[in-house]
């Protein structure tokens, strides 16, 4: 495999299955850090679209360790996978914590290693924020937007999700769920618990059934 290839499309195996890393924080219109560990979305965007022309390309495996970032472009990137016409699995190996959940659940199928996390909570803003029924108004519009999503690719519903969302019982500081491993599995998030070997014989077997 040329270096090129792999820099361009991700790291592509010999049968066809290509593996993406989702990891560190969304970075979307604002850059982060130098030092913060990132997947920048405009980076992702034009591989997704690559994976989906070429041929080569019969399945795709999303590694996910990430604590959420920047939603909107979050959320464009997981209407990007759910969008596929590649067979697609997603891993969480270590956390899939706010935008990361529709990021998780946006695949054909979905795993969760045992130790895992997701976090639910509600859609926070920086800077300055008027203090407006617009302001409130806004904020609600991009939550039913991201609920509706997780619903739609999901097996929780819009009420069980916006009560996890809204859970005071949990987080000391926060409002929100904490889901680890098969907890996330109960909840109608995730499909299954397991690991890598689960999740690539998952794609070989979605790749087989559509060839």
């Amino acid at each position: 495999m040329e270096k090129e290839e792999i820099k361009e499309y991700g790291l592509i195996q010999e049968n066809g299955l290509q593996i993406i890393s989702i990891i560190g924080e969304i970075e979307g219109h604002d850059c982060l850090a130098q030092n913060a560990k990132a997947t920048k979305y405009e980076h992702l965007l034009p591989i997704l679209a690559a994976s989906e022309q070429k041929e080569e390309i019969k399945g795709i495996l999303f590694l996910m360790n990430t604590v959420g970032g920047d939603v909107s472009c979050g959320l464009a990137l997981a209407e990007m996978i759910a969008s596929l016409s590649k067979p697609t699995v997603s891993l969480i190996i270590g956390d899939s914590h706010s935008i990361g959940v529709p990021l998780a659940v946006a695949t054909d199928y979905s795993f969760i290693v045992p130790s895992a996390t997701m976090i639910i909570h509600p859609v926070r803003m920086t800077g300055m924020v008027l203090g407006t029924r617009q302001t409130f108004n806004q904020f609600q519009q991009i939550q039913d937007r991201i609920i509706s999503f997780i619903a739609c690719h999901s097996k929780a519903s819009k009420e069980q999700l916006e009560q996890m969302m809204m859970n005071t019982s949990m987080l000391s500081r926060d409002l929100g769920t904490v889901l680890v491993g098969e907890e996330a599995v109960k909840k109608g998030l995730i499909c299954e618990v397991g690991g890598i070997c689960c999740a690539l014989d998952k794609v070989k077997e979605l790749i087989k059934t559509s060839e």
